[in-house]
């Protein structure tokens, strides 16, 4: 046992997913078996470097008795904060102007103060870089990864992303029942920005007609002879799954920057109205309006955006949460800091940050999902 670490802090980052009070568990469970204390952070960092914004301060003692009375439904018993990065904390100056401080130094004063030894941060791929950096600071950490999506690259399954599958499928399920019934073609926009896992796995159980992932740039004319061929087997009908990030392999030259799209920056997309900055929805909208135009049917849109999160958690991310919630405790009592969690069937390793960070898990284009898809008859759009 590392004699240094007594007293652990956890924290989550980087937004919401199904069951993340089971990770917390994990870590809580593992940790009394050692004789060690565990403290939650509220939301991120927050709790440490606004304590004044938590009524009942920002530091929240995690026992036992308190995280196995937790139901599987309850949410995030420390919060989530995805914005607060401590190296660019914004605040308001004496000019009544916003602007960027770095409160690194702060967070790991408060830490130190708070006699708290090491920390495991439950994070998104997005955020294994701030810890990555905190840790070069001096932060004792051990990463967890979370996403829905599936594109931590260090590991083949995120906690949260066999919960999300599980209620994106009922609902793609729901969608196809809709449009059989409608004899209607729907287009369904599922989370994935730069990966295809939840899209193409997804619509693979739910049999749908096509999906189309980031990773192929699909081409709409061989999704649309699909459907009119299901049109004059008798089947009016279709269900297409599109992942947010997909793109068309004949998208025209963006041009030059509008003077808007600069004002924006760096949020702001290249696209126009109500995508300009947030383009959920976009993928659907427009595959949509031209499906319709190629085969003639009548085609609507649907964006299951944010409500895949909001599904309960599946047996598996339970034992995966808990799983990892007791590696984390692992890795510090070994001494051995600054890694990622990460599951390799039939195993969890410990990952350097180094080699986790700035890398996106994509979809292999001839690997066994895909492979498996075709086989079934499932459009890629390719």
């Amino acid at each position: 046992m590392n004699p240094a670490t007594r007293h652990i802090g956890i924290n989550i980052g980087g937004g919401y997913v199904p069951g993340l009070n089971y990770v917390v568990r994990g870590v809580v469970l593992a940790a009394s078996e050692l004789g060690w204390d565990v403290i939650g952070i509220k939301d991120g960092f927050d709790g440490l470097l606004f304590p004044e914004r938590y009524p009942s301060g920002g530091l929240l003692h995690l026992t036992n008795d308190l995280v196995e009375s937790l139901s599987s439904g309850a949410g995030a018993i420390l919060g989530t904060n995805p914005r607060t990065d401590p190296f660019r904390v914004q605040a308001v100056n004496a000019e009544n102007e916003i602007e960027e401080l770095d409160k690194s130094d702060q967070l790991l004063e408060e830490v130190k103060a708070q006699g708290i030894d090491a920390v495991i941060s439950i994070v998104s791929s997005q955020a294994l870089n701030t810890l990555f950096r905190l840790h070069r600071k001096g932060l004792k950490v051990v990463c967890i990864p979370k996403s829905v999506e599936n594109d931590v690259a260090a590991t083949q399954l995120s906690f949260g992303f066999n919960s999300a599958l599980s209620f994106t499928v009922d609902m793609l399920e729901n969608a196809r029942l809709a449009a059989h019934s409608t004899r209607k073609i729907v287009v369904v926009e599922v989370p994935g920005q730069h990966t295809g896992w939840l899209a193409l796995q997804s619509a693979m159980t739910a049999c749908a007609d096509a999906v189309l992932v980031p990773e192929i740039p699909y081409d709409l004319r061989a999704v649309a002879a699909k459907l009119k061929k299901r049109a004059e087997s008798g089947h009016p009908y279709g269900l297409v799954v599109v992942a947010e990030g997909a793109n068309s392999a004949a998208v025209p030259d963006a041009g030059p920057d509008n003077p808007l799209k600069k004002s924006l920056a760096p949020m702001a997309t290249n696209q126009q109205g109500r995508f300009i900055i947030d383009r959920t929805g976009l993928a659907a909208h427009s595959v949509s309006l031209e499906l319709q135009r190629l085969t003639g049917q009548e085609t609507y849109a649907l964006v299951l955006g944010q409500l895949v999160k909001g599904g309960s958690t599946t047996a598996l991310d339970r034992h995966l949460g808990l799983g990892y919630g007791a590696a984390a405790v692992r890795a510090l009592k070994e001494d051995r800091p600054g890694v990622m969690v990460a599951f390799q069937p039939p195993e969890t390793k410990f990952v350097p940050l180094a080699e986790a960070i700035n890398k996106v898990r994509t979809l292999p284009l001839n690997g066994l999902f895909t492979e498996i898809a075709r086989s079934l008859g499932v459009s890629l759009g390719n």
